[in-house]
């Protein structure tokens, strides 16, 4: 008869934290193998525990920190070390960004392998904390209880949650008192909206049943004081819906856009569904050196909009556009880049694959009286053929920001086809962007290279690159 009694887990002690990984998690190594660690940072002696064993490296969470690192701080959230949404909130800033710095010179020199100029010293944002302009919470009627409460081995009776999805576990979510991405009342906003649904006994979603009349919240601001609320209902419950908007409008003058959506399918995404303006403005408007881009509730928008601001100035300084000169801007979303660069140009054409992104991206230019644009909705490998190069004319730069996952191989391909004199690749991934530049470089040298920090707290990094004609 086989065992089932558990091999205790594998402790390790006094381990010495070397390096910060790109995905946020902090490395060690032994004679045998890599360690990548929860909750240390570099500098940090620490004993762990072991999670997950492969047969080069180790997963591993932090359980007693031996020696504190100079590069530690306290984190502000009490949340932190839960919630997966700052993995370096208890590193300071001046190393988040050496280690994003570092991140985006590893990415390009062992993974792009080709020639490279010196690479900029990163750009840091100008606020660490409450700088998001969008967060997104989930109701859940299982919350993930922490390890104070399941210690304290008190009978919880309150299961109801509305905060973050637990890194890893679609169905699990963590109950939010207080984040430190988006300003106030942005917190407050949430907050009302529980306790009202408590007070109302309103049903909190079960994932897994597929039942409950609470789904999610997004909360969406601009820096010109703008606020938009769309809540997220399973089914339509004219009267209970009613009674909280009603509140919540009531509480906070400052929604000038409230809105809600019925969402009955099995997945959280409202991009294909009706949204339904309860009250106030369809949208809300965001100013950027003068330009004004109007942000619905299912546009994209960068979620750090003072940083976005400095990312599309680098963009447009590599991109050195001449009023002669047409320009691509490949992945153009709602076309803020393409609009921002439009007086430089003669023509910009932007290109995306989400048509509603595509229609704001028009309204963009029109409320701004920018004439020099046109917009395309389709898939970008297809969009891009010899004809539509023939009638929209052949691009002397060619912008273009995809998402993670980078460009398709077909679409750098066409590119390499197109030869515009210029490329100037603004990446939130600066692995896929290597991969990508490793194929350009049979025609294009890397001239310039700039990493931005979008997103302080966090691992990610933005990076910029301007590609010359050899």
């Amino acid at each position: 008869m086989r065992s089932t009694i558990k091999k205790p887990a594998q402790i390790l002690e006094n381990i010495t934290v070397i390096d910060a990984s790109s995905d946020g998690q902090s490395i060690a190594k032994t004679d045998e193998y890599v360690i990548f660690i929860k909750g240390a940072v570099p500098g940090d002696v620490v004993d762990v525990q072991i999670t997950r064993k492969k047969s080069k490296y180790r997963e591993a969470k932090t359980i007693a920190i031996k020696h504190k690192s100079e590069k530690r701080t306290d984190s502000v959230c009490s949340h932190f070390g839960t919630c997966g949404g700052c993995k370096w909130q208890n590193m300071s800033y001046e190393w988040q960004l050496f280690y994003k710095q570092k991140q985006v010179t590893d990415a390009l020199t062992r993974l792009a392998k080709i020639d490279l100029p010196e690479i900029q010293k990163i750009i840091p944002s100008a606020k660490t904390y409450n700088y998001r302009n969008k967060l997104e919470y989930t109701f859940s009627n299982k919350k993930w209880l922490t390890i104070e409460e399941i210690d304290s081995q008190q009978n919880i009776e309150d299961k109801n949650a509305l905060g973050f999805h637990i890194p890893g576990l679609f169905d699990k979510i963590l109950d939010i008192e207080k984040c430190h991405l988006q300003e106030e009342p942005s917190n407050s906003i949430r907050l009302t909206v529980k306790d009202f649904a408590l007070k109302n006994n309103l049903s909190f979603f079960d994932i897994r049943e597929q039942m409950g009349l609470l789904r999610n919240i997004i909360i969406r601001s601009t820096s010109t004081g703008e606020w938009m609320v769309i809540v997220s209902f399973f089914y339509d419950d004219k009267e209970n819906i009613a009674n909280l908007l009603n509140h919540l409008s009531e509480q906070f003058p400052q929604i000038t856009s409230l809105q809600y959506v019925i969402n009955s399918k099995k997945n959280d995404t409202i991009s294909d569904l009706d949204i339904v303006v309860f009250k106030g403005n369809d949208s809300i408007y965001e100013n950027m050196e003068g330009l004004k881009f109007k942000i619905g509730p299912k546009s994209f928008y960068q979620t750090n909009s003072e940083q976005a601001y400095e990312l599309y100035k680098v963009t447009r300084d590599f991109a050195a556009i001449t009023s002669n000169e047409i320009v691509y801007d490949l992945y153009t979303g709602t076309g803020t880049i393409a609009n921002f660069v439009a007086h430089q140009a003669k023509k910009v054409v932007g290109v995306e694959y989400i048509p509603a992104a595509i229609e704001d991206a028009k309204i963009n230019s029109a409320i701004n009286t920018i004439s020099n644009t046109t917009f395309f909705a389709g898939d970008m490998k297809d969009v891009l053929s010899n004809e539509f190069i023939k009638q929209n004319g052949k691009p002397d730069v060619i912008i273009t920001d995809p998402p993670r996952a980078g460009m398709h191989e077909d679409v750098t391909k066409k590119i390499l086809e197109i030869e515009p004199d210029r490329i100037v690749y603004v990446s939130c991934n600066p692995a896929t962007q290597a991969r990508d530049l490793q194929i350009l470089d049979s025609k294009y040298k890397v001239t310039k290279v700039q990493p931005v920090d979008m997103f302080p707290q966090t691992h990610h990094v933005e990076n910029v690159v301007l590609l010359e004609k050899k």
